[in-house]
C-alpha cells in the first residue's frame, strides 16, 4: 500500500493507493490523539506500507514515531518537492484531501527512500541547540530594547562600556536606570558594585559615569523609563544564566556523542560548531560522499548553461542555510588557526580569487574533513599532502 498524509495541528488527512496505483476509498480525516492514531493504523493494515508525509514544522514527529514503531516505511518529504510534484500534475485545487492524495501518488510513482531519523543523542543535541538559539534571540531582542531606553534616558552611557549586553552594563543600569539617578548617586557607592560577582566597578570608572550623567541630555526621563530599564536588565541576567546552563548541557551531551567528540579534533571546530553539525545532519557519514554532504549544506556551486551562453558556475539558493550561516564564523576562525586550511585559503587568495569565494571554498574543504572524520570514526589527522601544503 502507498499512503499520503496531509499533516496539520489537530486533524490530519490520510489518502491510500493500492499496488497498482488505484485509490482505496476516499481520503480519511483522523485526529491527533490516540483514537485517531488507532484509526490510522487500522486503515493502513499490516505493515509495511510506504507512507509519505511533508516535514511540516513539528507536527509530523508523533506521526512518524507511531508509524515507524508499527513497522511502516515513512518518507519525510521537503514541502518544495511536494509542491513541485503537484504543479507538474497541473493540479489547480488545493484542499487537505487533494494534498494527501498527491503525496500518496508521489510515493507510488517516485518510490522515495524511507527516512531514517537521528539517534536519541543527536535528537537531544538538536533540541538543545534550537532552544539555545531561541534564548539567544530573546536575549538579543532585550538588548535592542535596552538600547532604545538608554538612547533616550542616558545616551552618553554607551561611550563608557563595550556593549549593553555585558554584565558591567546591565549591573550599572539595574542600579541606576536613568541619567537622573546616576547623577545623584555617590560614586564611592557605585565603585563598590560587583558586576560579575567578583570584579568591582572601581572609583575611576564610577566617577566617569556620574560626571557624564550630570551633563546628559536625557536627564528629563522619568520613572517609566526607570521601570522598563530595570525589567530588561533582570531579563538579561536571567537569559544569560540560562544560556550558560544550556551551553554546559550541550558540551556534556557532545562529550558522550561518538561523532561529535571526534569532530572537535579538527582545528577550528569547537563544541558548539560540532553540536550544530550533529543537530542538523545527525551522522554526516550517512551521505553517499563528501560532495553530497557539502551540497546539502549549500556550498557547491551550480552550473548555469543555456543556449549559446558561456557555461558558468554560481552559488545556488539550495542547501541548509541555517547551518551554512552557523559555520561561517567557524570558517573565519579556522582559516586563521588551522594550518592546512589556512594554506588552502591563502593559495586561493594569492591566485586572485575574491575573499568570499575563497572562504566558501574553505568551508567546503572543512566539510570534507568533517565527513572524513565521521566516515572513519577516527580523530582528524593531517595527511602528508596537507602537511606539505601547510
Amino acid at each position: 500500500m502507498f499512503a499520503g498524509i496531509d499533516v496539520a495541528a489537530e486533524r490530519h488527512v490520510l489518502a491510500r493507493l493500492d499496488d497498482t496505483g488505484v485509490p482505496i476509498g476516499r481520503p480519511t480525516p483522523f485526529a491527533e490523539d490516540a483514537g485517531g492514531y488507532r484509526l490510522l493504523l487500522d486503515a493502513l493494515g499490516p505493515p509495511p506500507a510506504l507512507v509519505v508525509i511533508e516535514a511540516t514544522g513539528h507536527y509530523w514527529k508523533n506521526l512518524y514515531a507511531t508509524l515507524a514503531a508499527a513497522g511502516h516505511d515513512v518518507v519525510l518529504l521537503n514541502p518544495i518537492i511536494a509542491r513541485r510534484f503537484q504543479e507538474a500534475q497541473l493540479e489547480r485545487t488545493k484542499t487537505d484531501a487533494v494534498d494527501a492524495s498527491a503525496l500518496a501518488r508521489l510515493g507510488f510513482e517516485k518510490r522515495p527512500v524511507p527516512t531514517r531519523l537521528h539517534d536519541a543523542a543527536s535528537e537531544a543535541l538538536r533540541e538543545l541547540v534550537r532552544h539555545r538559539d531561541r534564548l539567544r534571540q530573546d536575549f538579543d531582542d532585550r538588548v535592542r530594547q535596552l538600547h532604545r531606553l538608554i538612547d533616550l534616558g542616558f545616551p552618553e552611557f554607551t561611550r563608557h562600556v563595550k556593549g549593553l549586553d555585558t554584565m558591567l552594563a546591565t549591573a550599572l543600569i539595574a542600579e541606576c536606570p536613568t541619567a537622573e539617578i546616576f547623577a545623584r548617586t555617590d560614586p564611592r557607592r557605585l565603585a563598590r558594585l560587583r558586576y560579575d560577582g567578583r570584579h568591582k566597578v572601581g572609583l575611576d570608572r564610577a566617577e566617569r559615569f556620574v560626571a557624564a550623567a550630570k551633563r546628559s541630555v536625557g536627564q528629563h526621563r522619568g520613572p517609566v523609563y526607570e521601570m522598563q530599564a530595570r525589567h530588561v536588565c533582570q531579563d538579561l541576567d536571567l537569559w544569560r544564566r540560562r544560556l550558560k546552563e544550556i551551553e554546559a548541557d550541550i558540551e556534556g551531551l557532545l562529550d558522550a556523542h561518538e561523532i561529535g567528540r571526534l569532530l572537535t579534533s579538527i582545528d577550528g571546530i569547537g563544541p558548539h560548531s560540532a553540536a550544530r553539525i550533529i543537530a542538523a545532519v545527525g551522522d554526516p557519514a550517512r551521505f553517499r560522499s563528501a560532495g553530497a554532504f557539502a551540497a546539502y549544506v549549500g556550498v557547491v556551486p551550480g552550473l548555469r548553461q543555456s543556449g549559446k551562453r558561456t557555461p558558468a558556475r554560481a552559488p545556488t539558493t539550495f542547501g541548509n542555510a541555517k547551518l551554512r550561516r552557523a559555520l561561517w564564523m567557524t570558517v573565519l576562525a579556522a582559516v586563521r588557526i588551522n594550518p592546512w586550511l589556512k594554506a588552502f585559503h591563502d593559495r586561493l587568495r594569492d591566485a586572485g580569487k575574491p575573499p568570499k569565494l575563497a572562504l566558501i571554498a574553505a568551508m567546503r574543504k572543512l566539510l570534507h574533513a568533517v565527513y572524513s572524520v565521521a566516515k572513519s570514526r577516527n580523530p582528524f589527522v593531517i595527511s602528508t599532502e596537507q602537511a606539505q601544503a601547510a
